[in-house]
């Protein structure tokens, strides 16, 4: 069997709102939006996207309906610092500030429109306690 794609695919109460969200944070495209359904993707690489389903659909089981808790989705940038100014200038909520990680992540934290969480990041070198500890490092 081959996998051709892994995406996320979020309910949410409003899909225009939502999908206005994810397009001013990330710069995502719409390719696809049918009004309960939206397709984002990054402009400069097709393989990033993101799947917007109108919560309450009747695609969606109805014991499944519940908001989002306990999952996030996590973002990687080239310029973190650009996005968490751009979630400023939206006035967006930000539910972790802007911060370095010893384990090699420059991020910050802000909430969705249906209160899921996004972790924005960039990618930065492991402290160096972190990268003498033993921890194992692909990719």
């Amino acid at each position: 069997m081959r996998t051709n794609s892994i995406f996320p695919v979020v309910p949410a109460h409003d899909v225009a709102r939502s999908r206005d969200f994810y397009a001013g944070l990330l710069g995502l495209r719409v390719v696809f939006d049918s009004g309960w359904y939206a397709q984002l993707q990054a402009a400069t690489d097709e393989t990033v996207q993101l799947g917007l389903v109108a919560r309450g659909h009747e695609t969606i089981p109805r014991a499944h309906l519940s908001a989002p808790a306990g999952v996030l989705i996590s973002v990687e940038v080239d310029d973190v610092d650009a996005v968490h100014a751009r979630a400023g200038d939206l006035a967006l909520p930000v539910a972790l500030e802007l911060r370095d990680e010893d384990f090699g992540q420059r991020h910050f934290m802000t909430v969705d429109p249906d209160g899921l969480l996004v972790d924005v990041i960039t990618v930065i070198p492991y402290a160096p306690e972190v990268a003498g500890s033993g921890a194992v490092v692909t990719g």
